[in-house]
């Protein structure tokens, strides 16, 4: 199927012209909390989203911003209830309260995870993250990465875009953490254009 154009792209859900106002007014206000300009596409959040399936079961959300992404996620058939969204600002964490009232929300910092005791165990299937890792310094992204990686399943992956030519979790990072990283696809409909990259444990032979 074809992508969708420009005009289409403006009427995804998340996409509204209120949504597109609000994250605008973030971005102006923390432009290194809120990397781009827009809310991403229904483009992206799809090939975000395309390898998650309800039978991986709990999900963990970082960044959801206007729920562009979630939203993706429930047309993948997650259900409401096993979404934990992490969201920093305040008034994204509202909205996102009024827009998926059967999700868990929290607002607070994604570099703290594994402090605050999500889950108990390990019983997260997959990480979505919508968060500007760019901008971060790498002791953040490390702490981001790693709390995420604290309720993984050994089978998880860790799901980012960026905007950069490269997976934008740094190789010294991975491989400190044990990880690797591959690019599963991209979307030039998106302001700007994105790559995906999908993070999991690197596997031990033998």
């Amino acid at each position: 199927m074809a992508e969708p154009s420009a005009e289409l792209r403006l009427t995804d859900p998340g996409t509204s012209c209120a949504d597109f106002s609000r994250f605008f007014r973030a971005w102006v206000t923390n432009p290194l909390r809120v990397a781009a300009v827009a809310p991403s596409s229904g483009a992206l959040a799809r090939v975000m989203t395309r390898e998650i399936s309800p039978a991986l079961g709990p999900v963990l959300e970082l960044g959801p911003g206007t729920g562009v992404f979630t939203r993706a996620l429930l047309a993948r058939g997650i259900a409401e209830s096993d979404l934990t969204l992490i969201e920093f600002s305040a008034d994204f964490a509202r909205m996102l309260e009024s827009r998926f009232p059967r999700a868990r929300i929290l607002s607070m910092d994604a570099a703290r995870l594994a402090r605050h005791g999500l889950y108990e165990g390990s019983p997260v299937g997959a990480v979505v993250s919508g968060l500007p890792l760019l901008s971060m310094p790498p002791d953040k992204v490390a702490d981001i990465v790693a709390g995420a990686f604290h309720y993984l399943r050994p089978d998880g992956a860790f799901y980012q875009f960026t905007y950069g030519p490269r997976c934008p979790v740094p190789r010294a990072i991975l491989s400190s953490l044990g990880l690797q990283a591959a690019r599963i696809g991209g979307t030039f409909w998106n302001l700007p254009p994105a790559a995906v990259y999908r993070i999991s444990r690197v596997r031990q032979s033998g």
